[in-house]
């Protein structure tokens, strides 16, 4: 117990002596913590702002009924239903238990804007359908205005009206997708809110909603009750179900509203914090390695501190002890620090992401006791791991030690840590090609992709002495001897040099990581767009994603009436199961796509699939057993199923998809039609400004979509590449700053034991410039070999995603390097080297050259 208190008393009295020692630790874990509790702040805000506004807006209906039949493909979150008759209203409401009933109808609506542009359809759905009289059924509740009660007239969101520039009195098209003309008579709210984040909403009556949204009359989405005083939810279901008929279900309002929730929230909320999970997992890793280094220049700093403590009879483990106590004090303050500037991060994020457009929904912060704890535990431990190591070797300081002359610490990479960074290195590249070639599986790729980052971490000391004599040889001409200085400062230390390196060297190599694989993606659509796609111009409507209305199946049909056209085909999507598995189809001319799209070698014939014929990839054929002539068994939402007879089998489906099905065995089965690509093609001497002009102006009729030409299509279709990549950096700017103050720490330290030696060097006529020029220059090439080490992990780690992903995708995806980016990266992480070294360049420089020499 005297020896705790003892450790304690010293780790104290070190702390107080030396603050400006663990400034740098201090700021890596404040900002590491506030990332990750700003990240578990905002999802719990999130999510408990998304309960209560999906709680008041479905509070009055008591039961949901609705179509039991639903496909689900792959990637969709919420399947494709089966529709409901309106005329079962009528059965309902004789129902003792029922108070009120309404036929709810929804589909896709996009509407334009005051500017001609559309509202929305960036991701989130832009929705359509009824407007339900029954206040307490309807989820909108009136703001401004009135329900609409004619032909034509339409309830928008608020939030939508807003974006849109549309107010009450206006007129404007609404894309459901075949354009319609409809006039604002009502503004209306979700739950309080103005809509649900950036999801568009118009109502219509409700015999317009049927005309434009579904496929015949008398069919709904679902139908919503209320049950009469006194009726629980669970005992409304349980009375609707002897009067429904096959294929039809009843649930409760609050099992409905918990399903829409997750559909809006869930799947976004849960993608929205993993990735800054993710990300605040990077920033720590990056803390790591600078808290790290800098117990570690701390500990053998104090050397013949701690010789003596061990001559005057200190056991090892009060050593050791009194530096954990040390980084303990150090994690906990700073990680209380972080708490705060998480919780105003997260406040932040709240008020700046209605400014940019994306209105979530009001309430108060929630701060529950995980989001406090947690931080502040990953913290403590984070900068009491770090500090575990230089801690034992503290205590291995032998007593003889006090005797030495000098404290600095030059030790070298040694040949066991050579040994074992090779055997690293060459299992991660054995296990990685396991997975990547021959039966690819990703998880040997991921256990490589592991191996390696920790076989660069070993081999950091190693690779560090080769490299900076690389990187470091122009300076020798370049700036003479302060150049050679800077090259034997950096090569002093290896260990230190690697481990302050390597925190840039992990950020640095994240980045690239990410700036590979979009470029990859980038190079696989150029490469799927002229490989596949034969025709000259592509139609396509503005919106990726799941929102945007499609484009009017009218649409092809008119631009192949022009005389410029040669061929126009429309590819539409429908969904069934395929032997029970849910698969999506799509809805074509299958030999007029055949003409605008190269299918590759066609087994059969796609002329004369009809309306009981299908055509399939071969991937799939071959996965699935089918051949020409085969017979596959679709079942499709409406609760049909047919036997269909395949009649092709083609090679390539990177743009056609997997199966194809003519629209005339569809029309039975479909829901809201809409094409999502019209391919055209002109006829010969055509030139592509001229027809696309042309098409331009039939297109505008439809609702003005983009018409693109190839190189347009391939480019926009990887368009949310760049968005995705402008998030990563901008998330992963915190962990290049934190590895810059790893490195200011760093040199701050290195100099302080430097202090004498540089005193000597200005004694014998060093200038205060050539001074600030070598602390430079040493910074520099620290930060040259982390971002050239991060380029080259980065490169790699890019490479076997890419592969990876094409090996579980079943595509091949084309790997490619972007220089100018990767360049951009570089001159990034030089540039932080440059920031890094001015501070401690400027103290060294002002250093009093005879309190310099004198210094022990």
């Amino acid at each position: 117990m005297t020896g705790t208190r003892t450790s304690v008393r010293l780790s104290i009295s070190s702390l107080r002596a030396h603050k400006r020692r663990f400034a740098g630790t201090f700021v890596a874990v404040l900002l590491g913590v506030a990332f990750l509790t700003g990240t578990l702040v905002m999802g719990d805000t999130l999510r408990a702002s998304f309960d209560t506004m999906f709680g008041n807006a479905t509070a009055g209906t008591d039961a949901v009924v609705r179509g039991s039949n639903v496909v689900t493909v792959a990637g969709e979150s919420q399947g494709t239903r089966q529709p409901v008759n309106t005329a079962l209203v009528q059965r309902i409401e004789r129902i003792p238990e029922v108070a009120a009933a309404a036929p709810d109808i929804q589909g896709a609506g996009q509407l334009i804007g005051s500017d001609g542009t559309p509202v929305g359809g960036q991701g989130p759905p832009t929705l359509a359908g009824n407007w339900i009289d029954d206040p307490k059924l309807n989820p909108y509740r009136l703001a401004a205005g009135r329900a609409p009660s004619a032909p034509g007239e339409a309830v928008v969101n608020r939030g939508a009206a807003a974006r849109g520039g549309l107010r009450i009195g206006d007129t404007t098209v609404l894309r459901t997708p075949d354009p319609v003309h409809v006039r604002i008579v009502g503004l209306a709210t979700f739950g309080g809110q103005d809509g649900m984040g950036q999801v568009t909403y118009t109502a219509l009556t409700q015999a317009d909603a049927e005309k434009y949204l579904t496929p015949k009359p008398g069919e709904a989405s679902a139908i919503q009750v209320r049950a009469t005083p006194g009726t629980s939810q669970q005992e409304l279901v349980d009375a609707l179900r002897p009067v429904l008929p096959g294929g039809v279900e009843a649930i409760t309002g609050q099992a409905s509203a918990a399903e829409n929730r997750d559909l809006i929230s869930g799947a976004f909320l849960g993608v929205f914090t993993t990735l800054l999970l993710v990300f605040s997992g990077i920033v720590l890793l990056v803390a790591t390695f600078s808290i790290h280094n800098t117990f570690s220049i701390v500990v053998a700093q104090r050397t013949r501190e701690n010789a003596l403590l061990r001559a005057l009879g200190a056991a090892r483990r009060q050593v050791v002890g009194a530096t954990l106590v040390e980084a303990t004090v150090v994690g906990v303050i700073a990680s209380a620090a972080g708490l705060a500037g998480g919780i105003g991060i997260a406040a932040g994020l709240r008020a700046l992401f209605p400014a940019v457009g994306f209105p979530f929904p009001e309430g108060a912060l929630v701060i529950g006791a995980m989001s406090l704890l947690l931080p502040l535990a990953v913290g403590a431990f984070v900068c009491l791991g770090s500090a575990l190591l230089p801690a034992v070797r503290a205590g291995r300081t032998a007593p003889l030690a006090a005797l030495r002359e000098s404290t600095v610490d030059d030790s070298a990479a040694s040949r066991t840590r050579a040994i074992a960074g090779s055997v690293l290195l060459l299992t991660s590249v054995g296990t990685i090609l396991t997975g990547v070639s021959g039966d690819p599986s990703v998880l040997p790729a991921a256990i490589g992709a592991v191996l390696a980052v920790a076989a660069f971490v070993v081999l950091g000391p190693v690779a560090s002495s080769y490299a900076v004599r690389f990187l470091g040889a122009p300076l020798d001409r370049l700036r003479g001897v302060t150049g050679r200085l800077a090259v034997r400062n950096a090569l002093r230390n290896p260990r230190r040099t690697a481990s302050t390196a390597t925190a840039l060297m992990i950020g640095v190599a994240v980045v690239c990581l990410f700036t590979v694989f979009g470029a990859s993606l980038k190079a696989t659509m150029n490469r799927t767009v002229d490989r596949s796609f034969a025709g000259d111009v592509a139609i396509s409507a503005p919106a990726f994603g799941a929102g945007g209305s499609g484009l009017s199946p009218r649409l092809a049909p008119a631009v192949a009436r022009l005389p410029q056209v040669a061929t126009a085909v429309g590819l539409g999507k429908g969904v069934a199961e395929v032997d029970g598995a849910g698969r999506a189809l799509t809805v074509t001319d299958p030999a007029a796509l055949g003409r605008v799209f190269d299918l590759g070698a066609v087994d059969g014939s796609l002329k004369d699939l009809g309306a009981n014929g299908i055509a399939v990839s071969g991937t799939e054929a071959a996965g699935r057993g089918l051949r020409t002539g085969s017979t596959a068994r679709l079942a499709f939402p409406d609760g049909t199923q047919r036997n269909f007879t395949v009649r092709a089998v083609y090679a390539r489906s990177e743009l056609a998809g997997d199966y194809l099905i003519t629209r005339q065995a569809w029309a039975p089965h479909r829901a809201q039609d809409s094409d999502s690509l019209i391919a055209v093609s002109f006829e010969p001497g055509v030139s592509t400004a001229d027809g696309k002009a042309a098409v331009a102006r039939t297109a505008a009729a439809y609702g003005n979509p983009d018409v693109q030409t190839r190189s347009e299509y391939a480019q926009s279709s990887a368009g949310g590449i760049d968005m995705m990549l402008t998030l990563v950096y901008a998330l992963l700017a915190l962990a290049v700053l934190i590895a810059l103050l790893g490195i200011a720490n760093t040199l701050t330290l290195a100099l302080h034991e430097r202090t004498r030696e540089l005193g000597l060097l200005r004694a014998v006529g060093q200038t205060r410039s050539q001074l600030r020029s070598m602390v430079h220059w040493e910074s520099v090439l620290v930060a040259a070999f982390g971002t050239a080490g991060g380029l080259l992990l980065g490169g790699f780690l890019g490479w076997v995603l890419v592969e990876a992903s094409a090996s579980t995708g079943g595509t091949s995806l084309a790997f490619a390097l972007p220089p100018l980016r990767l360049l951009a990266v570089a001159l990034v992480g030089i540039t932080a080297g440059v920031l890094a070294g001015r501070r401690p360049a400027r103290r060294a420089a002002r250093l009093d050259v005879l309190r310099a020499v004198a210094a022990e």
